[in-house]
This record gives structure tokens, C-alpha cells and sequence, in this order.
């Protein structure tokens, strides 16, 4: 009796079936990453290391980048933590409740997005500097960097587990609350997996933001060296002292940084089998 089965496309076309852009795309789209990411990221590199490696060390851990660096990291880690948990509980609020100003409220998540992060400080200069109106002074101290970073990295959490929660099966949560199970055993052993991915690449995409921000933190950070100066203010401080090996050593420690969270989270995504 004759088989039944199709036959296997070629090789190449199959290879051909995924709408590819072709070698022209290939190389335009290599040529404008060059141009764009890669070239700026080895002029960095080498400025970084013009004076030679021993110089490299000695300008990320002079005492001043040394704190600016480590005050970075970790004000920059524990944005991530709360955008993780306030952002959740926002995307959940979106998709899962109807309410007056849902489209209002929804635009404003965007509004980090688009506003100049200059602006950014200087309203939360005015809400919470010297003469706040709601009683709460935070000018020049860490709960000021902490607002401002929070404020700009927010969308990055909502906008990464606002899709996903809406392709959740609420089937299998129905299911699990008819066999009694309580909200936050359905939350934890169904909506939670599901939300994984989003989460933990919504918080690194905060943390790489948070960890370069400068804009929404230059005026309500205060700035002030060994306290609440953060990387990319010490950056500023060395190009205006003419110090730039400084400043791009400390910035290629702030890009690996940033490289070194991201990959991870990637590849530990890809190890639980969740990407």
C-alpha cells in the first residue's frame, strides 16, 4: 500500500519558509548594529584602556567610583525588586479588573517612556524637595534615588507581564479554585510559572535602565560623593574635571554590569525551560 506521507521540503526550502530577509537585510542590518551599538561600545572599550590596564583598575576602584559603582548596583537591584512586585500587581489590576480611567491609566504607565527623564526630577523635586507640599523631604538622600529610579523603570515590569497574564488560562485557575484551592495557592502553582519569563526579564531590563540612569535622579539624588552620587553622575563629574579614561572605565564596568545580569538571566531562563 502507498504511503500516505507528505514528503519533506528541500533543505533549503524549509530554511526559506520563515520569510528571512535575505543577505541584502542580513547586511543592513549588521551595518546599522555596527554603527549604532558596536562601534560606540569599542571606542569606549579602548578609551577605557588608553592609559593601559593598571590605570583601568585604578579608576573603578578609587574610593569615590567605588561607592558610586556599589550604590548603583544595589539601589538598581532592589528597583528591580519592587517594580517586580508593584509592577505585577498594576498589570494584574489592568487585565483582570474593569474600572472608570482604565485607558487613562494605562497611558500614564507609558509615560516614563516619553517623558524626558530631566523632567522627571524636577517633579519629584517639587512633590518631595525642601518645600514639598505633601510634607515628605527627600532631597539628596538614597529613598530620593530609589523614587526617581522606580519612576523611569516601572513600564519595563507592566509592559513585560501585561501580555503574558492576559494569555493566562483562566480554565485551569477555575479549576483549581472549584477543588478549593485558595487565591494565593492558584496564584503561586498556575498564574506564577506562567508569569515567570516575563518577570524576570521585565526586572532585568529595570536594572539595566536603573544602573545608567542619570536624568531623573540629577536633581532630587543631590548628588553628593560617597552618599548619593551614583555612577552615571561620577561619570559627568570626570568628563567636566577632563578626566574621560576615568569616565569610560567606570562606564564599560556599568556595561558589563549590565551584560552580566542580562546573559544570566537568559541563560538561567533557558536552562529551567521557560524561553
Amino acid at each position: 500500500m502507498a504511503s500516505l506521507a507528505v514528503p519533506k521540503p528541500p533543505a533549503r526550502t524549509r530554511r526559506n519558509l520563515g520569510g528571512g530577509v535575505g543577505p541584502i537585510g542580513l547586511g543592513v542590518a549588521s551595518l546599522w548594529l555596527s554603527l549604532i551599538v558596536l562601534l560606540p561600545l569599542a571606542a569606549v572599550f579602548t578609551k577605557s584602556l588608553e592609559a593601559g590596564p593598571a590605570e583601568f583598575w585604578d579608576a573603578i576602584t578609587a574610593p569615590s567610583a567605588r561607592y558610586a559603582l556599589l550604590l548603583t548596583t544595589a539601589i538598581s537591584a532592589l528597583v528591580a525588586l519592587i517594580n517586580v512586585v508593584t509592577g505585577t500587581l498594576i498589570a494584574w489590576v489592568l487585565v483582570r479588573d474593569e474600572f472608570r480611567g482604565k485607558s487613562l491609566v494605562n497611558a500614564i504607565i507609558d509615560l516614563p517612556f516619553a517623558l524626558p527623564t530631566i523632567v522627571a526630577s524636577i517633579v519629584l523635586l517639587s512633590l518631595y524637595g525642601p518645600r514639598s507640599p505633601v510634607g515628605i523631604h527627600l532631597y539628596a538622600t538614597k529613598p530620593a534615588v530609589i523614587v526617581a529610579l522606580a519612576f523611569v523603570t516601572l513600564p519595563f515590569v507592566v509592559r513585560s507581564v501585561q501580555p503574558v497574564l492576559m494569555e493566562v488560562d483562566r480554565e485551569a485557575e477555575q479549576a483549581a479554585a472549584s477543588l478549593g484551592a485558595s487565591g494565593w495557592t492558584t496564584f503561586r502553582s498556575i498564574i506564577l510559572p506562567a508569569l515567570y519569563p516575563a518577570l524576570l526579564g521585565g526586572a532585568g531590563l529595570a536594572f539595566a535602565r536603573a544602573i545608567g540612569e542619570f536624568g531623573s535622579v540629577v536633581l532630587i539624588g543631590g548628588g553628593i560623593p560617597r552618599d548619593t552620587e551614583v555612577a552615571s553622575q561620577y561619570i559627568a563629574k570626570q568628563i567636566e574635571t577632563d578626566r574621560p579614561a576615568s569616565a569610560a572605565a567606570v562606564s564599560v564596568t556599568l556595561l558589563a554590569i549590565s551584560f552580566v545580569v542580562l546573559f544570566a538571566i537568559r541563560w538561567f531562563t533557558k536552562r529551567k525551560g521557560v524561553a
